[in-house]
């Protein structure tokens, strides 16, 4: 069995480039003492990196949830600089420094804008939970926020880094028993507490901050929309979440599930016979440490329902209306079951198997696989890519002869993130919150033909990301945009004047210089559930479409959300 990675079409990126600063250097007056910005003159932005929002999670506070910072600066921290990532484990992780001393945050405001207290929209990075960080340059906030000006809504971006792998989400009976569970979880929240009591320093409004991610970023968007069980603590007032949800892309496992995993990396270590393990592993030297965690299980690390951050499955809680009810965003590409669904599928038989096998993110018993066929035929409405995109294809091997591949990647693809998708949409919508939500439906550059619009694709757009930083040959990947239309462009000066729109007003429509073609961004509902796809092929750029495709299979997974265990 062949699975794709999680992030497998995201790419690796290039180190990033800060302009100097100059004599009249931007601050901000923190609870902590006064930081030194860089003001950029290219983008009329002032810039605060690496800003900590916590104790270095070293020594005695690794593997521990975050604590606060405890002390205040002597002198002005100067935040010219982006810091290293957070270790993890993977392609995004090429190029760029990384260390266990990482929680810290960017903050990026237009300048001009003094006295006026801006909304402010915080990005969460994906990556699976085991790679990725907020200074990759894939995620470079200054085009959107530019947009946002040029829209008549500004706003200050500010993306955020968290503990990754098991440097973030280490499981087991000793590390539950000590309450320190859903570590990076806990830094992203630290964070937004962090933003929520220090953000008037730099021109921002507390009351009026938006979370916002993708893939895993989404999800953790979804983790704190049901946090202590939908408590909601007045940290932020709206949440956008890309290809990720509520109820999560893979099945919970327990801390049980993932001990055997641990004992192995206690014996590893030469901890086994300690009386307390874990303070042993925090002991050991950084670099042996990350020896013994960079291997083909560093990606196994995931949370788990604690009972206290992650009260109960995700599903239960939005079937009780258990979690902080503020205005959505939530979309997802067409064709992610390429990105997340196995190859090899050659038949029906081979469909059911992989649904039950452990190896894929959301298993579902034997018994509830055997009924799959039945929900989802193998017929031209059940395929991914669908025929209107790329055609009565065939695929070859590896992916699986004939039709059932497929098949199986519509399957894969709602399973993990479409169903849930829909599934948050109507909750939202069940609850009297305003819920906005989309389809992304255009290839960009350098995505086989065969894939379709699979996961990650519409980063590049969200963030007007024309100039393709991030993306380079070296690393598989190319400028999203590279031989592309006109309308590529168009799309993605819409899509991020969107999210720039909904960050600083609630509401995706209405901004200055609004594309006249485009329908207006429907609020979902459940008398007339409708997206708006994004689609840089038709002349509409963005137009409503009813949210009923595969109806029969979407609903079927939303019902026995139980019997994945989330």
């Amino acid at each position: 069995m062949k699975l794709l990675a999680l992030a497998a079409l995201s790419g690796p990126a290039l180190t990033l480039v800060v302009p100097r600063a100059s004599s009249g250097s931007p601050t901000a007056s923190v609870q902590n003492g006064t930081i030194s910005g860089v003001h950029s003159s290219t983008h009329n932005q002032d810039f605060f990196l690496g800003v900590p929002y916590a104790q270095p999670p070293v020594g005695e506070l690794r593997f521990t949830n975050p604590q606060s910072l405890n002390s205040t600066y002597s002198a002005k921290l100067e935040a010219t600089e982006y810091k290293p990532l957070c270790v993890g484990y993977g392609g995004d992780q090429i190029g760029y420094p990384v260390s266990e001393d990482c929680l810290v945050l960017n903050v990026v405001r237009p300048a001009g804008y003094d006295g006026q207290d801006l909304p402010v929209g915080v990005w969460i990075h994906g990556g699976g939970l085991f790679m990725g960080g907020a200074s990759d340059e894939r995620y470079n906030l200054s085009f959107i926020i530019q947009n946002g000006v040029e829209a008549g809504r500004p706003f200050i971006g500010v993306s955020i880094a968290y503990r990754l792998s098991a440097w973030g989400f280490l499981t087991s009976q000793e590390v539950v028993g000590g309450g320190n569970t859903n570590m990076g979880l806990r830094d992203q929240r630290l964070a937004l507490h962090w933003i929520n009591e220090n953000i008037g320093a730099f021109g921002g409004d507390a009351s009026k901050v938006t979370i916002w991610g993708e893939s895993a970023g989404a999800a953790s968007v979804g983790w704190q929309l049901l946090a202590y069980d939908g408590r909601d603590d007045k940290i932020f007032r709206g949440a956008i979440m890309e290809s990720g949800n509520p109820v999560p892309y893979n099945s919970y496992r327990t801390n049980e599930d993932f001990q055997p995993l641990y004992n192995k990396l206690v014996k590893a270590a030469g901890c086994w016979q300690s009386i307390d393990n874990l303070d042993c592993l925090r002991a050991l030297p950084y670099d042996k440490l990350n020896k013994l965690l960079n291997t083909t299980t560093a990606s196994s690390w995931q949370p788990i329902v604690d009972g206290d951050f992650i009260a109960r499955w995700g599903s239960i809680q939005l079937a009780e209306g258990a979690f902080v009810k503020v205005p959505i965003m939530d979309g997802a590409n067409t064709d992610e079951g390429v990105s997340f669904g196995p190859q090899g599928v050659n038949s029906t038989q081979d469909f059911v198997d992989f649904a039950s096998s452990k190896d894929v993110q959301a298993p579902i018993s034997r018994y509830f696989a055997k009924m799959l066929p039945g929900v989802y035929p193998n017929e031209p409405d059940y395929w991914i890519p669908p025929v209107a995109t790329v055609g009565d294809l065939t695929y070859p091997a590896p992916y699986g002869k004939g039709t059932q591949y497929r098949r199986s990647a519509a399957y894969f693809g709602d399973v993990t993130m479409i169903a849930n998708r829909r599934g948050a949409c109507e909750a939202w919508a069940a609850n009297g919150v305003s819920a906005y939500c989309y389809r992304f439906n255009t290839r960009p550059a350098g995505v086989p033909y065969e894939l379709g619009v699979p996961h990650f694709q519409e980063v590049a757009f969200v963030f007007d990301n024309t100039q393709g930083l991030g993306y380079n040959k070296e690393h598989g990947t190319i400028n999203p945009f590279k031989g592309k239309p006109k309308s590529y462009r168009q799309l993605a000066k819409l899509m991020s004047s969107s999210w720039a729109s909904f960050i600083a007003e609630l509401d995706p429509n209405g901004f200055d210089g609004r594309d006249a073609q485009a329908d207006a961004w429907p609020q979902y509902s459940l008398d007339n559930p409708q997206n708006i796809v994004w689609d840089a092929n038709n002349t509409k750029l963005g137009y409503a479409e009813s949210d009923t495709w595969r109806k029969e299979g979407i609903q079927w997974i939303l019902e026995h959300a139980k019997a994945y265990h989330r």
